[in-house]
């Protein structure tokens, strides 16, 4: 196949598989790009309500945009209309996962979120009604003033509202946010990693009851609704990156381009690689993301891939009941390693 290059990928609406409408700064990253003879496998688009539609045109199995809510935008912008819904849909996307974060007021408080826990199912009957029927939710548990009855309440709704997929992840303090500068002068406001491994526990429990399998450590679906473009990171798969700010991983090179989204479209139209910075990961580097990304998932990762890893750690830790060895001489986390999974990485790396 010809090479891949920036002056195809500025052209790639008339590929087969490419995104069009308003991408400044808000496109985060495409996997599988139909360029120069690559099949697709899948697309994935990031917007921002309030900063206009992005609109995903891919030929590929599954195209997923995320929404997510843009600070400082009207009630208007901020609500996923029928008519953005529809266009969605006309524009070949085929899942979208919706920022629910929690469907407590206090808790969206806290998080400094703006959104009203009420437009999220309104959201979802548009999808819906446009024929956009692979619907997830990405929930965050953990967060201070949050309640073991509230949170409990949280994955029950989001099963309620019919969605296949239900990502849940703990309250992590991210440095330079806003809520970062809160936790520093009110420690009340840190997470608690007890309460956070009883939350996982209770979303487990309450997914699994509902008929969701949990294949990865903060991911769960229906049979055959999981998803693929995340597990292309999670399996050690390539894929092609564009937007600002963007990050891709390409036949051993890793790399990002520019923040700038002047400076990028600017790039682009000349037909140059808006390159922000690229690293070519040794083989250590590579083996240790594998062993990272691939005891995430339920499936495991093939031990061959992790290689060398020392015989007496991988002894204690199945002893412990923290990893298992499955079919295909595959090592994976148990269930009680599922909490632990950073802890347990760090070991065997």
């Amino acid at each position: 196949a010809a090479p891949v290059t920036w002056a195809s990928l500025a052209t790639l609406a008339t590929t087969g598989c490419g995104l069009r409408g308003e991408l400044a700064g808000t496109a985060e990253g495409v996997a599988y790009v139909v360029v120069a003879g690559f099949a697709a496998s899948t697309a994935y688009t990031r917007i921002t309500t309030g900063t206009g539609l992005a609109e995903a045109e891919c030929a590929a199995a599954e195209s997923e945009m995320a929404v997510l809510e843009a600070a400082g935008a009207s009630d208007e912008q901020k609500r996923l209309s029928a008519e953005k819904a529809a266009a969605l849909a006309d524009g070949g996307v085929n899942r979208i996962s919706l920022g629910a974060q929690s469907f407590d007021t206090r808790v969206l408080s806290t998080l400094g979120r703006w959104h009203d826990p009420d437009s999220v199912p309104r959201a979802i009957g548009h999808l819906r009604d446009a024929g956009i029927d692979r619907l997830s939710i990405d929930l965050i548990y953990g967060t201070p003033g949050e309640t073991d009855a509230s949170w409990a309440a949280t994955p029950d709704r989001a099963v309620a509202l019919g969605t296949s997929h239900v990502s849940a992840y703990a309250l992590t303090v991210e440095p330079n946010t806003p809520y970062a500068a809160r936790v520093r002068t009110d420690d009340a406001l840190a997470p608690d990693e007890d309460v956070q491994a009883a939350r996982m526990a209770v979303t487990d429990e309450r997914l699994g009851a509902a008929g969701m399998h949990r294949y990865e450590v903060s991911n769960w679906a229906r049979l055959g609704l999981e998803s693929r473009h995340n597990l292309t990171y999670w399996r050690g798969n390539d894929w092609l990156a564009f937007g600002s700010g963007a990050h891709g991983a390409w036949e051993g090179r890793r790399y990002w381009l520019v923040r700038d989204p002047d400076k990028y479209a600017r790039m682009v139209a000349e037909g140059q690689e808006p390159l922000g910075g690229q690293e070519h990961p040794d083989a250590e580097a590579r083996r240790l993301e594998r062993l990272m990304m691939g005891l995430r998932v339920t499936e495991g990762v093939p031990r061959e891939e992790v290689v060398p890893l020392d015989a007496g750690t991988v002894a204690r830790l199945m002893g412990r009941g923290l990893l298992t060895l499955k079919p295909g001489d595959r090592l994976a986390l148990t269930p009680a390693g599922m909490p632990l999974a950073g802890a347990v990485i760090r070991e065997l790396a």
